[in-house]
């Protein structure tokens, strides 16, 4: 019994070994090249999911590559532009295998695993896309850098690497070529020297005034018209009032002739009237008047008045009161109450 247990599990395992030598399998992300005794045919390329099945290595051999985008980034490079500024520029691309075979015909020396070709790939394309980066000279410093978000030309750049990375590399071929394809291509920064950055503001500064300058001078110029419209409009407006005022004063003056006319056939009457027609006015409010009392009928109210008719002297001669130093009274003042209290006694 020991001996059967012990022939099925070598036989177990001979028959994993055999399975794990004979075949593969290819996921959904990855495309595999077959290749036999170190050399990949035309049907060697997997790109279907599933299990395969292959001859033992070291007759055939399996690579698989990721087929999912992957990410370059290059070092800071110096860049010149069109109007000789210098800039520091980084920028990265994304890029896949789209051509297994040729893929692995080109990078294959590199070694066997998938890591170090992609590695040697991934040179290739730094490489490509420093050179890439060179387009930037076809663009002005303001170009690259406006206060205008659609004003910017970096988005343009950056197509234009992405061409000029697709069409060559240093060694004269092209992406397509080895295998890879460039999905896309990023400044991800952009640095200016010292010198380049004092140039630049320098030039900001000058815009900027030549701005203000502009708008001033459009301000002054609206400014002007506006003081010129408002100086018209004021003396038609003051014309036109001059001239209404002096029909009203030439209709008012037509219209009150035959009044004055009326008044002079008797001037007493009208003067009359007039007083009349000023105490209705001036009694209809609440009115403090302070009155003398040498008039006629006011010589009653005086502070003295009282012990001039018990002496006998009121009456005598008229007018009697006229050098009385208290001259005013007026009522609810204190020295009229005094005056009511004597009479009353």
């Amino acid at each position: 019994m020991r001996k059967v247990i012990v022939v099925l599990l070598a036989f177990f395992f001979v028959a994993a070994m055999v399975a794990y030598m004979c075949t593969y399998t290819v996921r959904f992300t990855e495309i595999a090249v077959l290749t036999t005794f170190g050399r990949a045919g035309e049907g060697a390329i997997k790109t279907e999911p599933g299990l395969y099945t292959k001859l033992p290595y070291p007759v055939q051999n399996v690579t698989t590559y990721d087929r999912r985008v992957r990410f370059v980034q290059t070092r800071s490079e110096t860049q010149q532009t069109a109007d000789a500024r210098q800039i520091i520029v980084e920028a990265f691309a994304t890029w896949r295998v789209k051509d297994p075979l040729k893929f692995f015909q080109r990078f294959s020396n590199a070694g066997d695993r998938a890591e170090d070709q992609f590695r040697r790939a991934e040179e290739n394309i730094r490489d490509s896309l420093r050179s890439a980066l060179g387009v930037t000279s076809r663009f002005r410093m303001d170009q690259l850098f406006s206060s205008d978000e659609k004003g910017s030309k970096i988005p343009e750049l950056e197509t234009q690497v992405l061409e000029v990375l697709r069409s060559s590399t240093p060694g004269g071929q092209t992406l397509a070529d080895l295998g890879i394809e460039a999905v896309n291509v990023g400044i991800n920064r952009i640095v200016l020297p010292e010198d380049t950055t004092n140039k630049t503001m320098d030039a900001m500064i000058q815009n900027r005034q030549k701005l203000v300058r502009e708008l001033e001078s459009q301000g002054d110029s609206k400014a002007a018209a506006i003081r010129s419209k408002a100086q018209s409009d004021a003396q038609r407006i003051q014309a036109f009032a001059r001239r209404r005022a002096d029909e009203i004063r030439a209709q008012g003056d037509s219209e009150a002739r035959q009044y004055f006319e009326q008044m002079n056939e008797s001037p007493e009457l009208a003067v009359f009237l007039r007083n009349v027609d000023f105490l209705k006015t001036t009694l209809s409010k609440r009115t403090t008047l302070v009155l003398p009392d040498s008039l006629p009928g006011f010589d009653m109210l005086s502070l003295t008045a009282l012990d001039k008719l018990r002496s006998g002297e009121a009456g005598q001669k008229k007018g009697a009161f006229n050098n009385d130093p208290t001259l005013k009274l007026i009522p609810g003042t204190e020295a009229a109450k005094s005056a009511n209290a004597e009479g009353t006694r």
